[in-house]
């Protein structure tokens, strides 16, 4: 297979950033806006081709968190959640065929306005669903799965299921670290099977791979001598105002 890319320069423009705010999450500072990375994309490409596009680098990404975190997981939490994450994940690649871009611009739109929401309402923004551990669990791992599989984006619905629990520090960041290694390398497969991992997608992960290390090293660097709080501001803002885009974009088609 001969490598290809993309040779948009504005599609460029958007996804250097795009994928050092990644890297910037990855390498432990204002970790939760990995679910930038795909809207962004969105913005520039198709939501299916973005997310082609940014597997193999979260991949890549992933080896190095694996090494920090291997030794602070909760074992027994993880094989609990696997199962459903991977009906998921199972579940989007069988129905990734019969959903439209449309579909998938107003789903990534409305993930990352609530995750906006959230983090700018705090706790006033709750879901009140209260289900016993066990199908809670089910239920949002499962959907975590799902929303990994088709935006990178399933860890909203897995904090809404670990951050009550009230884990130790060290211990939540491994086991979400570890969590999201194994469903990302899972997605490999059916991924490579949908046609999602094509030579132009890979090329064009190959390009942005330097940025990705470049970021992870930043996040590093910026953990200690930034205000977390100023970025995060300044990233949700952008965050609300990528996905009103997406839903101004796809709304009326899914609508119509």
């Amino acid at each position: 297979m001969t490598l290809a890319f993309i040779d948009d320069p504005l599609f460029y423009l958007v996804a250097v950033p795009a994928v050092l705010i990644v890297g910037i999450g990855k390498g432990g500072f204002a970790g939760g806006l990995g679910i930038l990375a795909v809207p962004m994309l969105a913005l520039v490409s198709s939501p299916i081709q973005a997310a082609g596009i940014m597997l193999p680098i979260l991949c890549v990404m992933d080896v190095t968190g694996v090494r920090a975190w291997l030794s602070r997981w909760d074992h027994g939490l993880m094989f609990r959640l696997l199962p459903s994450a991977m009906l998921g994940i199972l579940v989007g690649a069988l129905t990734f065929r019969y959903v439209s871009e449309a579909f998938l611009e107003v789903l990534i739109g409305t993930m990352a306005l609530l995750f906006s929401l959230r983090y700018w309402l705090g706790g006033r923004l709750r879901l009140r669903l209260r289900l016993p551990d066990g199908p809670a669990c089910w239920l949002w791992s499962g959907l975590s799965g799902y929303t990994s599989f088709v935006a990178h984006a399933g860890g909203p619905p897995l904090m809404i299921y670990l951050l009550p629990k009230n884990l130790d520090k060290s211990i939540f960041v491994g086991t979400v670290t570890i969590y999201f290694a194994v469903v990302n390398y899972v997605k490999l497969i059916p991924y490579a099977l949908l046609g999602q991992l094509s030579a132009e997608n890979l090329g064009t992960s190959l390009l942005l791979a330097p940025a990705a290390v470049i970021g992870v090293k930043l996040g590093v660097w910026m953990h200690d001598r930034v205000d977390a709080v100023l970025f995060n501001k300044l990233m949700y803002i952008f965050l609300f105002c990528t996905s009103l885009k997406l839903l101004w974009d796809g709304l009326p088609q899914v609508l119509s």
